[in-house]
């Protein structure tokens, strides 16, 4: 049975974790069918967002325990790595959402825990419902929450990623608004697809290749430590630039704008 619902709609690949009886919880089927979802969606020409979302009003509940009991007992028939494997499958995940040239939408209702707190960081655009309810409480399991814990950092800073991760402390919609880990808190469900749509609209209204580059310089951006580093990000960046307004957007959107008209990648 597959654990993921996935539907194209105009620009945007909708991906929904479908495992509602385990509030959404990821299996390592789950991780390998977002990623083979997630590498189709970036073949298609016509898809520039990618929405992720949880079934029946949760986003996600974290690890699926039965996954690493699974993996326990791999792990005493003498496959001593089953655990890496299996950990670092899941940050691969985080990788690739993060990386991807899509505009990751993550639209986060209930439960967001854990592995579920970890891909809502690692979108582009976290918007939330007041439902929510955001916790990582690895190390009340005795784990660490190996494979979040860069994202968390770059999203909400090191102060309050060591505040959550070393403490399974809970936090509500308003505190996850308040530190930067969501970027929208809306009332209720009817606002939340609201806000989606207009997240879309505004996608819609910018050029799909200049969407990917600008993504890519600013994860650059955020790895950038010395001057020397700065100076080689700016001149590659000068370099996209470069080919951008001579490329076919960028004619493109000249031409637009001269015409008062809306370019051709405005559906």
């Amino acid at each position: 049975m597959q654990t993921i619902i996935n539907e194209t709609i105009g620009i945007a690949c909708h991906l929904t974790l479908n495992r509602p009886q385990q509030r959404n919880a990821i299996s390592l089927q789950m991780v390998d069918e977002l990623l083979q979802k997630l590498a189709e969606a970036e073949e298609d020409p016509q898809v520039r967002a990618l929405v992720l979302r949880g079934a029946e009003h949760n986003f996600c509940a974290g690890g699926d325990i039965a996954d690493m009991l699974n993996a326990q007992q791999g792990a005493s028939d003498g496959n001593s790595d089953v655990f890496f494997h299996l950990n670092r499958r899941f940050g691969e995940l985080m990788e690739r959402f993060n990386r991807t040239p899509l505009i990751v939408i993550a639209v986060l209702e209930g439960a967001v825990m854990g592995g579920g707190f970890g891909l809502a960081c690692s979108a582009d655009i976290a918007i939330a419902d007041r439902s929510c309810r955001f916790a990582l409480p690895e190390t009340r399991l005795g784990l660490p929450p190996a494979q979040i814990a860069p994202f968390v950092v770059a999203r909400v800073g090191l102060s309050q990623a060591r505040r959550l991760a070393l403490s399974g402390a809970k936090v509500n919609a308003q505190q996850a608004l308040e530190i930067g880990l969501i970027h929208q808190l809306l009332d209720n469900s009817e606002a939340l697809e609201g806000a989606l749509l207009e997240h879309l609209g505004a996608i819609n209204a910018c050029a799909p290749g200049a969407l990917a580059t600008t993504k890519q310089i600013l994860l650059d951006a955020a790895r950038v430590s010395d001057e020397t580093a700065l100076g080689q990000l700016l001149d590659g960046a000068a370099q996209q630039f470069s080919r951008a307004i001579q490329g076919h957007e960028g004619r493109e959107g000249a031409r637009a704008f001269l015409e008062k008209r809306s370019p051709e990648w405005q559906y």
